[in-house]
């Protein structure tokens, strides 16, 4: 994905399909990429589809526990755990947020200030020039 993706981001959800096990093996990939970008923000991790197969609630996924996340078991065709896996993950944004120990973060947060800086300073320069130009 492109890094644009990952910019400003507070916490990760991991999603895979338990009825396609590709989508599983991915996220290893996935999660080395966002940890180029975003090395410190809460992630977790949600089992899709368990409405197909129950069974899958039974299942360990190693994914979730080797990178310390919570896996939600979830079904988005009938809802179930929907809600408290978004609740908890905008839970773990905000105390993420709320911390400001990203680094990442702090240096955005720079730029923009400058960038903005740099436009009120054009701004001034141009209403100084137009001021100057009709005295």
């Amino acid at each position: 994905m492109h890094a644009s993706y990952y910019y400003q981001a507070h916490a990760c959800i991991f999603v895979f399909d338990v009825t396609r096990k590709i989508t599983y093996k991915n996220l290893p990939k996935w999660y080395e990429e966002l940890r180029q970008y975003r090395p410190d923000i809460p992630c977790l991790c949600i089992a899709n589809k368990i409405d197909a197969d129950m069974t899958m609630t039974n299942k360990t996924f190693n994914f979730a526990k080797k990178n310390k996340m919570a896996l939600y078991f979830v079904s988005a065709s009938n809802g179930t755990n929907v809600v408290r896996a978004f609740r908890d993950a905008i839970r773990a944004a905000v105390a993420y947020k709320e911390s400001a120990t990203d680094i990442m973060d702090q240096i955005m947060e720079e730029l923009e200030r400058m960038q903005i800086d740099n436009c009120n300073g054009a701004a001034g320069d141009l209403e100084h020039t137009t001021s100057n130009a009709t005295d």
